[in-house]
């Protein structure tokens, strides 16, 4: 009786718990989302088009300053005068400083009254030799003395010269190293020149577009300080050789504006346009699905979502040369493909 008992309950026991199942597999599945199948799904779409492919690469570079250089000067001495200030524009042939030329002026001076004194012996040598009162050799030797002297007087007056220090170009005195008073030797720098009044903004181009570049040719420059100007450069330089990762620096020289001021060191793009294939069968990018070996678009047919099968040719940022499997005017989906299966009614917007 009691194993009779303990069969009974195992059976209720597994009756009830299969009732359980049951119901709560009726329980999910009212849950669960059936979507209509006659219900739109909203896209966005394209027209598959014959167009010139062509691809904008931008390359971005920094401004340098046309030249520049550091004010050093031929000689030593004391600077008496320094009339220049940092940021000061200064023109060609300004001076930069003055150094202390007491003494170079003082041993001048000397040496013009020794000239003197041989150029008066050389008039009584000459006349003394007419009478043969002294040998002609005393005439050579004061000639000579007197050229040894002129000499001097001429390295002397170079010195003095070179005391003077000026501006090789015109530009703004961006450092000013020294003070007046400070002695100075012979290359110490005293002050740093730039010339921004044209300026070289060099990029670095990559091997395989290195070539649709050429010396002389017009580019249009964007700048991020002043978003909405243009300016015009014009290839100066082309690196004949490339870096290790082979991009070959391309120098483009851009005259400075006064309405929109550049300065050495911002940042400037240039983009260049390049063709890549003439008239073709093109689709946006964002219309391709499935992986690269086995590329998949969907079109629109009598409303529905047809996925094809596709062939891809040429590629730039933004279409997709096709070469297989549409054709020309085709309503290709280009938003919304993650909502669609073959043969979904689809509302285009």
């Amino acid at each position: 009786m009691k194993r009779i008992l303990v069969v009974l309950a195992l059976v209720a026991t597994l009756g009830l718990t299969a009732w359980t199942l049951v119901n709560n597999k009726k329980e999910v599945e009212a849950k669960i989302y059936k979507p209509d199948a006659d219900q739109k799904v909203g896209v966005r779409t394209a027209v598959a088009e014959l167009r010139n492919l062509s691809q904008e690469t931008e390359f971005l570079g920094s401004f340098s300053p046309n030249r520049e250089i550091e004010i050093r000067p031929q000689a030593g001495g004391q600077i008496v005068s320094l009339p220049i200030e940092e940021g000061q524009t200064i023109g060609a042939g300004r001076l930069i400083a003055k150094l202390d030329d007491e003494q170079l002026r003082y041993q001048i001076e000397a040496l013009q009254v020794t000239l003197e004194g041989y150029q008066n012996d050389l008039k009584r040598y000459e006349n003394l030799v007419k009478g043969d009162a002294t040998p002609a050799i005393n005439v050579e030797r004061t000639q000579l003395s007197i050229r040894s002297t002129h000499a001097q007087i001429k390295q002397l007056q170079k010195q003095i010269a070179n005391t003077t220090i000026t501006t090789p170009f015109s530009g703004i005195v961006t450092e000013k190293m020294v003070e007046k008073g400070s002695v100075v030797s012979l290359g110490t720098p005293i002050a740093k020149v730039t010339d921004i009044s044209i300026l070289k903004l060099v990029v670095q181009v990559p091997e395989k577009a290195i070539n649709q570049f050429r010396v002389g040719q017009s580019l249009s420059i964007e700048t991020e300080v002043y978003p909405a100007a243009h300016f015009t450069g014009r290839i100066s330089m082309i690196a004949a050789q490339g870096d290790a990762a082979h991009n070959y620096p391309v120098e483009i020289t851009v005259n400075n504006s006064s309405a929109n001021p550049l300065r050495a060191g911002m940042y400037g793009s240039i983009a260049n346009s390049s063709k890549v294939k003439g008239q073709t069968l093109s689709i946006p990018r964002q219309a391709i699905i499935g992986s690269e070996k086995q590329p998949q678009v969907y079109v629109i047919e009598n409303g529905k979502a047809a996925l094809r099968s596709v062939a891809i040719g040429a590629t730039t940022n933004e279409y997709y040369e096709i070469t297989k499997g549409i054709k020309v005017g085709d309503q290709v989906v280009t938003s919304g493909q993650i909502n669609l299966q073959n043969g979904t009614p689809v509302s285009a917007q």
